[in-house]
């Protein structure tokens, strides 16, 4: 190693291996990296080597041990070198750890680092599913006579990035995030470490920093939690993702010449978090998944969503064939009743749907000239819409061999319902009661508001017979809300409240298939995503670049948890029809829309269209995704055309979509060559030559699905 660093252990995790450095001093750090690729570069101890030094400044270090774990304690001093405001990273906190010991304990590395006040932090990772990520979090015990307060606690640190440069890898490193907004999740936006300004300074030690992240209660609103990191030229690419339901952050730091990666918890600058840890008590960060490969960011982004599978196999059986959904939401646009819902399962129980979900708007009067968003909360039907109540309507429903659904925000009350006036049992900010716009928010864990939720949500879900719930959440808790610790804190409880309502939704009611939605996608992360059979993967129902934020999650998200809408119109031309179907392909099926005024040849290519996705249901749940074409720089008007080619080893769909100005004919590159196509969705024609899928005769706002099978040499 370089200069007077040297290595405390080497671990190997599935098909990676954990590096640890450790310093003369017992300072910690972590280096990640693919076992295959152990060749690592001998890395220079100074800067020496570079042509402008001169004779006094040879001495200038060019690494050191980046820590294992930042930890910022208050009243300790804040982080030197024009860091503070910006980091809180490398704070003089971290001065105080070195190592006590490091052990292998079921599996898990376990590193502890000790100050000579009783203080302890116990940093631990393991190897996740497949062995194709690693799981990190760490422990902060006080076993110290006084309180401590936290500001800054890492789930998981990574440094060393890239051991395949000997010096600071100019030119050669990027990250990779992901944006998010309403109705547009999921765009991949790629930065140079250059265009990112984290170049290492000459002098080195000074704290530069890429914070980003997101504060509040909507955890993908502005960014989704993950990031990579990819060395362009040694094809390796490293990434994290966190498990946070509320306020968190990432940031891409340097140094030296080694880049950083860390992140947790939004500390007290970025998310007003602190945390306050009693003589003989502990604190644990949430999860984060770690990996690192030798190929592409998509297959970064394969194994960062792989730990979300054993979560998905173990949802209600049902779930295993991926059922195909009607929703009413764009056929009654939130006033639902029960006369249409029965003639719309009369008419898609011969199509092949299995699940009907009456969306929001069941528990307000009829003709009251009232709004479902401005009546939630009492979750009591209306009887002038359901005459028979709730379980006479799920009866009909499941006599028509349908499974019944139904839409509920239980964590929010509206303006116009009864509950709204429950102000006893609501959240607060600085003691005034928080309005959010239409909406208030319980306090989750108040018993009352547990027994109200327990009684008028999963109590009646149980006694009314559904089979399905879509449990929504569209407004932000935004900075925090009142706790003795702080809104930070606050607002961590309020997502632990939530993880625990779900929790008991799926102990009293094991079988009920749970869909998760918050205005959209805003809580597609790990763990809601682990809680629940789906999620929607947007709010943009009825436009064209359906198929564009379908695909882009892919990299975010298990296709078979990604609910994707068509809505259908009864002046849908074949054309549009299959356009809107075709994107379903990309996820999860799920219909709304004039189902009721289709004529037979309309629904005729309905029923061929979920035909034909009961086929593609191996490829979707299995398969890897790569997405091909270019659309250019707007989705909402995008230009040329997508291919999203997903494959097993054996089987495949090629789901494509074009835009304005397409090009008549293209080329999808497929995965190798031996495939044939099985069967096509469109009239668009399509060939397959060599290992290249041919479009020809595409016209704007064209589709098509292929199914694609290898062929047996």
């Amino acid at each position: 190693m370089a200069g007077d660093l040297s290595i405390l252990s080497e671990q190997v995790l599935g098909d990676m291996t954990a590096r640890y450095l450790i310093d003369p001093v017992g300072r910690v750090g972590l280096w990640l990296y693919p076992t295959a690729m152990s060749d690592l570069a001998q890395r220079r101890p100074t800067v020496a080597n570079e042509s402008w030094v001169r004779s006094n400044s040879k001495a200038r270090p060019a690494m050191t041990v980046e820590p294992l774990v930042h930890v910022k304690v208050s009243g300790d001093d804040e982080p030197p070198q024009l860091g503070a405001g910006r980091t809180l990273l490398w704070s003089s906190s971290i001065d105080r750890f070195r190592l006590l010991d490091q052990r292998v304990e079921a599996k898990t590395v376990v590193t502890t680092l000790y100050d000579d006040t009783g203080l302890q932090i116990k940093h631990r990772l393991s190897a996740g599913f497949q062995g194709l990520t690693v799981q990190s979090d760490t422990v902060f015990e006080n076993n110290s006579s006084s309180p401590v307060r936290l500001e800054l606690l890492t789930s998981f640190s990574l440094s060393g990035i890239t051991p395949y440069a000997t010096d600071d890898a100019p030119c050669r490193l990027r990250a990779h995030r992901f944006r998010s907004v309403w109705s547009a999740e999921g765009r991949m936006v790629t930065e140079s470490i250059e265009q990112l300004h984290l170049e290492r300074s000459w002098a080195g030690n000074m704290n530069f920093s890429e914070r980003f992240g997101q504060v509040g209660s909507m955890p993908v609103r502005g960014w989704f939690p993950t990031v990579l990191v990819e060395d362009t030229e040694a094809k390796v690419v490293w990434g994290a993702r966190l498990a946070i339901p509320t306020s968190w952050q990432i940031e891409l730091g340097r140094r030296f010449d080694d880049l950083v990666l860390a992140g947790g918890l939004a500390d007290r600058e970025f998310g007003h978090w602190t945390k306050t840890v009693e003589p003989g008590q502990s604190f644990t960060t949430p999860q984060a998944w770690l990996t690192c490969v030798a190929g592409s960011v998509d297959e970064a982004c394969d194994r960062l969503i792989s730990v979300d599978v054993p979560a998905v196999e173990a949802q209600p059986a049902i779930e295993q064939d991926l059922p195909i959904i009607y929703n009413d939401y764009c056929t009654s646009w939130g006033e639902p009743r029960e006369d249409q819902l029965l003639a719309i399962a009369d008419r898609i129980a011969p199509l092949g749907v299995r699940y009907l979900v009456i969306d929001a708007g069941w528990y307000m009067p009829m003709n009251s000239g009232a709004h479902w968003a401005t009546t939630l909360g009492d979750w009591r039907a209306h009887p002038n819409r359901f005459p028979n109540g709730l379980a006479g309507t799920v009866a009909a429903i499941r006599k028509r061999g349908l499974v019944p659904g139904i839409w509920i925000e239980p964590e929010h009350v509206a303006k116009d319902s009864d509950a709204f006036a429950e102000t006893d049992h609501m959240l607060t900010r600085d003691g005034k009661l928080l309005t959010l716009g239409l909406r208030r928010a319980w306090n989750l864990h108040d018993p009352y508001v547990e027994a109200y939720i327990d009684d008028r949500v999963i109590g009646m879900l149980g006694k009314a017979g559904f089979g399905y719930v879509k449990v929504d959440y569209s407004e932000t808790l935004g900075i925090g809300v009142d706790h003795p610790d702080g809104l930070g804190e606050g607002l961590r409880r309020q997502g632990e409240g939530a993880h625990a309502m779900f929790d008991r939704i799926r102990e009293a009611l094991p079988n009920l298939v749970i869909e998760l939605v918050s205005a959209g996608g805003h809580r597609m992360e790990a763990s809601f995503l682990q809680r629940a059979a789906m999620s929607s993967y947007s709010d943009a129902h009825e436009t064209i670049e359906i198929p564009i934020i379908a695909a882009a999650v892919h990299r975010l998200i298990l296709p078979r948890q990604s609910q994707i809408w068509a809505v259908l119109r009864q002046d849908d031309s074949f054309q549009r029809m299959n356009y809107s179907l075709a994107a379903t392909f990309l996820g999860r099926m799920c219909l709304s829309g004039d189902i009721l005024d289709l004529d037979e040849s309309q629904l005729s290519i309905v029923k061929y269209a979920i035909k034909l996705y009961r086929k593609a249901v191996p490829a979707i749940k299995y398969g890897k995704s790569r997405i091909k074409g270019d659309i250019g720089p707007s989705w909402r008007h995008p230009r040329g055309w997508q291919g999203v080619v997903r494959t097993t080893e054996d089987d495949g769909i090629v789901v494509i979509h074009t835009f304005e100005q397409t090009p008549q004919e293209f080329f999808v590159q497929l995965p190798g060559p031996d495939w044939r196509i099985v069967e096509v969705l469109t009239p668009l024609v399509v060939n397959i030559n060599g290992d290249h899928l041919e479009v020809v005769g595409a016209s704007v706002f064209d589709s098509q699905v292929v199914l694609v099978r290898r062929s047996v040499v």
